[in-house]
């Protein structure tokens, strides 16, 4: 993308030949008033300096040739042009779905599961710079951290803000992603894209997860789902009164659902046993979402005359001041 002036009455501009015949004229005409006066002593005129109106005696002639240049310029009608050449442009909205809920604590990725799920959700908003995205949280209920946006260091201090207790636990999966569908619904993208994150079983909410894979459909959203937590038993932090205490826990993942909800919308599902794992999935899912629009050359064009006409306005109102007033009595 490119801006240019274009004149789309360019014929206008042979006006401007005349500037360098007024300038001539003018110094003709000056060399007119001239008169030839001998002194037999110039003693007489040391120490004379000229006055600031007699050295601003050529100001308005000067301004008037500005105004000229102006006018001449509007009429030629100047006009900026905006122009592309095959532009790549992504179209894609995105909205990140992501559990936390008090399983999130488990500690088999470090610092643990909540802490690493934020940042390479992070990560994956720095991989797309051009692109709306947005982010839901849930737990036993849900709400929009973020709606849509463009302003990525909004959306990535408020994705820093997340945290396990915001709201009531529990894993109300099909509340968290129709929450997301809903954020979607009147996207105008070409591509609108969920990515689901979840270490649980769906276990309460008010949406069955399959409806609102249905309903995500329905609106051509694909959805990416992401099982998070290592196999079998993993170190989960319990608040005691004697300080943390760490037991050996096991949190199952509804793979089975994941795996239906990603093939009912047109994704895919991952499972991310590791943090090193959670980021490749980001990377294969920023792979798979690049879809790309050739948009052919364009142009729209803008007029750009009127400043034009403003400024020799503005030097016309100048040089009649200096004309009629300041330099009133100068010949």
């Amino acid at each position: 993308m490119f801006n240019d002036i274009n004149f789309a009455y360019p014929y206008f501009l042979y006006l401007l030949f005349l500037i360098p015949l007024i300038i001539a004229w003018y110094i003709w005409k000056n060399q007119e008033f001239k008169t030839d006066i001998r002194f037999s002593d110039i003693s007489y005129f040391k120490g004379y300096h000229k006055t600031i109106r007699q050295r601003l005696r050529h100001l308005p002639f000067i301004l008037r040739v500005i105004v000229f240049l102006l006018l001449v310029l509007a009429l030629a009608r100047p006009q900026s042009l905006s122009k592309a050449h095959d532009v790549d442009i992504e179209g894609i909205d995105i909205m990140i779905s992501l559990d936390i809920s008090g399983s999130m604590r488990a500690e088999d990725f470090q610092p643990n599961r909540m802490e690493a799920a934020k940042r390479t959700a992070l990560e994956f908003i720095e991989m797309r710079p051009n692109d709306r995205i947005g982010m839901t949280v849930f737990s036993g209920q849900t709400f929009t951290l973020c709606p849509l946006t463009t302003d990525h260091e909004l959306l990535t201090e408020l994705v820093r803000s997340a945290h396990i207790g915001m709201i009531e636990d529990g894993t109300a999966i099909g509340d968290g992603l129709a929450n997301a569908v809903n954020r979607l619904r009147e996207s105008q993208a070409v591509s609108k894209v969920i990515v689901l994150l979840t270490d649980g079983i769906n276990n309460t909410g008010m949406i069955d997860p399959l409806t609102a894979a249905e309903i995500a459909a329905m609106k051509d959203i694909r959805v990416y789902t992401i099982g998070v937590g290592s196999e079998g038993e993993v170190p989960y932090p319990f608040e005691t009164r004697h300080g943390v205490q760490y037991q050996q826990v096991e949190i199952p993942v509804d793979e089975e659902l994941l795996e239906k909800i990603a093939e009912m919308t047109g994704g895919e599902y991952f499972w991310a046993n590791n943090p090193n794992k959670l980021e490749e999935v980001y990377e294969e899912i920023d792979q798979l979402e690049r879809t790309k629009l050739d948009v052919k050359e364009y142009e729209r064009k803008a007029d750009e005359y009127y400043s034009f006409a403003m400024l020799a306005m503005i030097f016309f109102v100048i040089e009649a001041f200096l004309r009629y007033n300041v330099l009133k009595t100068l010949p």
